[in-house]
């Protein structure tokens, strides 16, 4: 992963799209624009990476919270983007293929480090010396989640997330953090709509169950 994409440079552009710059069109037409040679234009491409690494930074997190080299990740994640765009048929399902990119490349790395034990299990909660959940989400306003409930009851809802396994956890992110439609994540996880519907009621059982104790009802996520 010592490659890196760079957003710096030069702008000078001609393709068959018009004379618009790559910042006055819209996602499909910018895709079709990195489409049009063998290898993307160099100012559309880096127009893409902007709008859209928030989206993936996002994604990364949500799948790997405790990893250190997401950064590393996202560059990678790219660089498969600037090497593959071309086989995308539909410039409108850029986002849904992204994300596929993006946790193709998680699962790819996951087996990698179980095979040679150097990282935690994602099985587990990671913890740190007081004993709390180390899984902050961050972002720049607040979530369903954070405007329901109490940050007490937001911290065992959060460790219970990171205890469900990978293919539970990995579907409740895209549908419950990331807000994505079934179809959406059937199609970045790959399988079909009926076993995202499965894997999403089975996660809600799960965390309603895990949570009940402390609810002594049915919590919001979960219904």
């Amino acid at each position: 992963m010592s490659q890196s994409i760079s957003t710096s440079w030069p702008f000078s552009v001609t393709t068959t799209t018009g004379t618009l710059t790559p910042d006055q069109l819209s996602h499909s037409e910018l895709v079709l624009r990195c489409q049009e040679h063998l290898r993307p234009d160099r100012v559309a491409f880096a127009e893409l990476l902007r709008r859209y690494q928030t989206h993936v930074d996002k994604l990364l997190y949500h799948l790997a919270p405790d990893w250190s080299d997401r950064s590393d990740l996202a560059q990678e994640v790219w660089i498969r983007v600037y090497r593959n765009i071309r086989r995308l048929n539909d410039p409108n399902k850029f986002k849904g293929w992204l994300g596929r990119i993006v946790t193709n490349l998680f699962y790819d790395e996951l087996r990698k480090r179980k095979r040679v034990e150097t990282m935690l299990s994602l099985d587990a909660p990671r913890t740190v010396e007081d004993g709390e959940v180390d899984w902050d989400v961050p972002t720049s306003e607040p979530s369903p989640v954070d405007t329901m409930m109490t940050q007490e009851f937001y911290d065992h809802l959060k460790q219970a997330i990171a205890e469900l396994p990978d293919v539970f956890r990995t579907t409740i992110i895209l549908r419950e953090i990331q807000g994505l439609a079934y179809e959406e994540i059937a199609e970045i996880t790959g399988v079909s709509l009926g076993t995202v519907k499965s894997r999403i009621a089975r996660a809600r059982q799960r965390l309603q169950s895990d949570l009940q104790g402390y609810l002594g009802d049915t919590s919001p996520c979960c219904k």
